[in-house]
């Protein structure tokens, strides 16, 4: 497991962050299954590379993973150690299937015309990892699968409004044209950097699809399954800090920095999570 496990440590992700709320087994479970999304991840943003290469690399990321799914020596180091919890908690390939689905999208469009066509993008890339993460997590109460959808898609876009600029340095735009258009902003002032009141009620508007999920989610979640969710409701309130933040500062998000919590802020949200987790208490996120 040291593989996965050194991978976790240099990413410095709040998802990385989130697994101190585990015990060890977990812990190491669910950093052997974030390296997989980092290394899938970062094959299709490796811009040095070719399209039709990393096209290949994911059919090859692909077959190796339904190899370690069906109980066959697998090729990759990270899957190699990410085996034996596949078999723990009986992950299913499909799941892994169409996450790399969702990776493979950023390999072909560039622009998402409306908020439907985008949902579709972020439930492969983040709702399937919330799916696969619950399974190590445990639950009893299926509810749990409704949450990890709803929370996965609030992640994710509030991950697109925090990385507009750095997506457009690659030439993407995840906010929905339809959406821009309306709101009288051009993709060319996206591409450029241009700030301005237009583009931050258009970043309101995805602020407020993002808030609606993270409603969603605290209020599917069962509360005797809030233990066990102890991780993924620290990622719940880590991200909507970091979403009000956004918010509060009128989306400083053209430029190549990216916005982050500080690490105290970070520490206290983790004192707060264990403090809410030993009284039986729901996660502050989704609230007004």
């Amino acid at each position: 497991m040291q593989n996965c496990r050194s991978i976790t440590r240099k990413s410095a992700s709040n998802l990385a962050m989130a697994f101190i709320l585990l015990p060890r087994e977990k812990r190491d479970s669910m950093a052997a299954l974030y390296a997989f999304c980092r290394k899938v991840d970062d094959v299709a943003d490796d811009e040095s590379v070719p399209l039709e290469e990393r096209r290949r690399l994911l059919a090859e990321w692909r077959a190796d993973i339904r190899r370690a799914c069906d109980g066959a020596e697998p090729v990759q180091p990270v899957n190699k150690e990410l085996q034996p919890v596949i078999n723990r908690y009986k992950l299913p390939f499909n799941y892994f299937d169409e996450l790399i689905r969702g990776v493979e999208m950023d390999l072909d469009i560039k622009r998402y015309q409306t908020f439907d066509d985008l949902e579709q993008y972020c439930y492969r890339v983040a709702s399937l990892v919330g799916l696969l993460s619950i399974e190590i997590f445990g639950y009893r109460d299926t509810a749990c699968r409704d949450y990890a959808i709803y929370l996965g898609k609030a992640l994710q876009l509030t991950n697109i409004l925090r990385d507009v600029g750095g997506d457009a340095a690659c030439g993407r735009i995840y906010i929905p044209l339809q959406l821009l258009e309306q709101c009288g902003v051009t993709q060319e002032e996206i591409l450029q950097g241009k700030h301005s009141e237009r583009f931050v009620q258009a970043a309101l508007q995805v602020a407020g699809r993002a808030t609606g999920f993270f409603r969603m989610a605290r209020q599917t979640l069962p509360p005797s399954e809030r233990r066990a969710m102890a991780a993924a409701e620290l990622m719940g309130t880590v991200y909507w800090h970091l979403l009000q933040k956004l918010k509060r500062q009128n989306f400083p998000v053209l430029g190549p920095k990216r916005m982050r919590l500080g690490r105290c802020h970070k520490l206290w949200l983790i004192g707060v999570a264990w403090w809410r987790l030993a009284t039986g208490g729901q996660q502050g996120y989704g609230t007004d």
